[in-house]
């Protein structure tokens, strides 16, 4: 098998555009990677690095310090350019994608000629916006550190190494962060183009993965340590091994799981022209939110409990909502409870406003296509919303589990966030999608010169991804 995936990847590097394209990609990648390193000067870098070293193995991933250190790659940590990373351009694409499914304007402007490129140029502009707003609320972040949640702990009340000119730390800040985001949104966007892959998505994974060397350690430390021995014995070693095999395998089900609907479209005449009968399907995907209903999820339980705590911290006559707050902490019952019904709500509310089966089925009675035993019109759209309502439940269901797996990891068994995150929830779902969708991109260079691919492995024999024939 290992033999087969090497072959496979020789195989891509003997193709010209595809070896370039590669090459391209990783290049660009390690440039955004040192986004993460360059610290925006005046601060204090190290300290702030040594605070996240000290609280690592129990910070929560759905916290705002595992969030944040999560998809920067420790850019926050490091008090680097490149801790907005390009979540702004990902916010304001997500915007506009729900503004597109809410305002007939936008509506009619996507279904126009050159209206996409329109609303990508928007979704620029607003990313400069949400740049300069997230960048002030961090150099704030950063000069009172201890007002954050979770910093109350810190030893240093600022970070700032010159407090006499706040004001030109603030607008230096801001511009650096702002610039940084940018110019990563702006190589992605190269990557998609003359990379392999969609190149947002890639610099996500690429901050998640550089993750894996800290979760290395930490797994190393649970069975090798000094002094009193081993925390875990081989059998938890084990029972891991076989739970990440089965997270990703579920992974790969949940993301690659479609229900292909057969479309009809009859024999039909356009001028002299008549085109013949022919057989599709419309492919409608099990897990067709993506990510997004564990991030939705995560964002609004962060806010209830940080405000709670905050207000019990602030009013002592209130100290009541500590208690509450105390029942929203990831890991109780109450939070894995309210944490699923969030996300079975936000699978369905993302389904909702990016799935417009009235449009479908407008299209394929435009064409001239049916489904066998359904009626055009209204009838299809009746019958793609009911089978789309039952695909999204099952994969609500499954990416419910998906994201309760780190959670449970650490409560049943204390294993490190670092590691845990690594058994599912949000790090493994990204990884494991954009891996996929950058290997068909791959694969369908490879099918296009007579390879053999990764997800077509087999094909030509048993002897796994070989070559079928010459360039």
């Amino acid at each position: 098998m290992l033999a087969s995936i090497f072959n496979t990847f020789s195989n891509c590097f003997k193709i010209p555009e595809l070896k370039s394209r590669i090459w391209f990609t990783m290049i660009v990648l390690a440039i955004c990677r040192l986004e993460a390193w360059v610290r925006v000067p005046g601060l204090d870098g190290a300290a702030l690095q040594r605070f996240f070293d000290d609280i690592g193995k129990n910070t929560s991933g759905n916290s705002p310090l595992g969030m944040l250190s999560m998809f920067s790659g420790g850019a926050m940590e490091n008090c680097a350019i490149g801790a907005l990373t390009i979540m702004p351009y990902i916010s304001a694409t997500i915007v506009m994608q729900l503004l597109t499914a809410v305002v007939p304007s936008l509506s009619k402007m996507a279904r126009e000629d050159g209206g996409r490129v329109k609303i990508i140029k928007y979704s620029r502009y607003l990313t400069v916006l949400i740049c300069l707003g997230q960048g002030f609320l961090v150099a704030l972040g950063w000069e009172h550190p201890k007002q954050l949640p979770g910093f109350s702990s810190f030893p240093q009340d600022t970070l700032v190494l010159d407090l006499n000119h706040l004001w030109w730390y603030r607008f230096q800040t801001v511009l650096i962060l702002t610039t940084a985001s940018l110019l990563l949104m702006w190589l992605g966007e190269q990557i998609t183009e003359r990379g392999i892959g969609n190149g947002v998505s890639l610099i996500i994974t690429i901050n998640i993965m550089s993750r894996l060397p800290r979760a290395v350690r930490a797994l190393a430390g649970m069975f090798f340590t000094t002094g009193a021995g081993p925390h875990y014995n081989w059998s938890y070693a084990i029972a891991l091994l076989l739970l990440l095999a089965g997270v990703v395998a579920g992974l790969i089900a949940v993301v690659q799981a479609q229900r292909k609907i057969p479309v009809q479209y009859a024999q039909r005449a356009v001028g002299r022209k008549v085109y013949q009968g022919s057989q599709s399907f419309l492919p409608l995907r099990l897990n067709f939110a993506g990510v997004m209903p564990i991030i939705f999820a995560g964002a609004i339980l962060m806010v209830p409990q940080q405000v709670l705590t905050y207000a019990g911290n602030i009013y002592p006559s209130l100290n009541f909502l500590k208690k509450f707050a105390n029942y929203l902490y990831e890991g109780t019952f109450v939070y894995i409870a309210v944490f699923s019904l969030l996300i079975l709500f936000f699978s369905y509310f993302w389904t909702a406003t990016q799935f417009n089966e009235l449009q479908i089925a407008d299209d394929l009675k435009k064409n001239g296509g049916y489904i066998p035993g359904v009626r055009p019109g209204q009838a299809t759209s009746s019958y793609l919303h009911n089978a789309m309502s039952r695909i999204t439940l099952a994969g609500a269901i499954a990416l419910t589990l998906i994201a309760v797996v780190p959670i449970l990891l650490r409560r049943a068994m204390n294993i490190p966030y670092d590691v845990a995150q690594f058994f599912g929830g949000t790090s493994m779902l990204i990884i494991v999608g954009v891996l996929l969708d950058t290997m068909r991109q791959m694969e369908s260079h490879l099918m296009m010169r007579h390879y053999d691919g990764f997800l077509r492995g087999g094909r030509g024999g048993r002897g796994g991804p070989r070559m079928r024939g010459r360039l």
